[in-house]
């Protein structure tokens, strides 16, 4: 069957009615009671893991990328999958009014003329970042939170209707799987970066990144070759040893607390480990 394309997106009728995100990961008993509808649309991303959905009477399995998109009316329900290696952890926004070209009023179309399809590369990697940013401003409720939430809500909106009037050109062989490993990589060594200097763990990181410290672990250990503790304490002792060689005068408690650390005779130990040399002695050294 040919897919089904939008002629045209009119940007000035893109004003949809935010209701709400919710993220949750599809243990056993946590499957939706009922088979249900709603007078308003839902999307929802599989951030991670697989799981199975029953919609207008079929079942349908999902995994890592899947975006499913449920219209009005439209009977579903989410179900615990016990064979999944790792259960999915699913990102959801609900919204209402929205007018788009060629589609029944407050109805979203769908890609290949299916309720789910996969994402891969840059799209999914922005998704991702949506609903990550979604979340953070959900959290922190500053002033214009609705307005924040909505502006994303509508990014998410345009990058699907712009993957069904242009459709990305994907390599041959193009694989999602090592795509989206490495942009888990990418977000924990940034997390790393931008927060080392500060008392942080596995389960922070992934916390974060809304995924389980197993699976980021796994992950991270496959596209860098090491853990992400690992990583944190080797960034945290390169930092330190740029402190020593460039003339930082503080103790070397203080240089410890400057890159994490509270224990200085741990710090100590640790970097002689390291480098084959006390910081005491780069200081000398420098």
């Amino acid at each position: 069957m040919e897919e089904q394309r939008i002629a045209e997106i009119s940007i000035d009728e893109m004003d949809p009615t935010f209701l709400f995100i919710w993220k949750g990961t599809r243990h056993k008993g946590s499957e939706e009671p009922e088979y249900h509808s709603h007078d308003f649309l839902e999307m929802a991303y599989v951030l991670s893991g697989e799981g199975k959905y029953r919609i207008d009477g079929k079942i349908y399995a999902i995994r890592e990328g899947d975006l499913i998109i449920i219209n009005p009316g439209v009977l579903h329900q989410a179900l615990y999958c016990p064979e999944a290696a790792t259960p999915a952890t699913e990102f959801f926004v609900g919204f209402s009014n929205i007018r788009i070209s060629g589609c029944a009023e407050n109805r979203m179309p769908l890609p290949r003329e299916e309720c789910i399809f996969h994402t891969a590369g840059e799209l999914s990697q922005r998704l991702f970042k949506l609903c990550a940013s979604m979340e953070a401003e959900n959290a922190v409720r500053r002033q214009g939170r609705y307005f924040m939430l909505k502006s994303y809500l509508i990014q998410m909106l345009l990058l699907v209707l712009r993957e069904q009037c242009e459709p990305m050109e994907r390599p041959q062989g193009y694989s999602f799987e090592s795509a989206g490993k490495k942009y888990v990589a990418e977000q924990v060594i940034s997390y790393i970066e931008d927060h080392y200097s500060e008392k942080i763990s596995l389960d922070q990181i992934a916390e974060n990144m809304y995924l389980s410290p197993f699976y980021i672990s796994r992950i991270f250990k496959g596209e860098t070759g090491n853990t992400p503790i690992r990583h944190l304490i080797n960034l945290r002792l390169e930092k330190a040893k740029e402190l020593l060689e460039e003339g930082y005068q503080g103790s070397i408690q203080e240089v410890a607390a400057l890159v994490g650390y509270d224990d200085a005779y741990h710090f100590s130990k640790l970097f002689k480990k390291r480098y084959g040399i006390s910081p005491s002695q780069v200081r000398k050294k420098s």
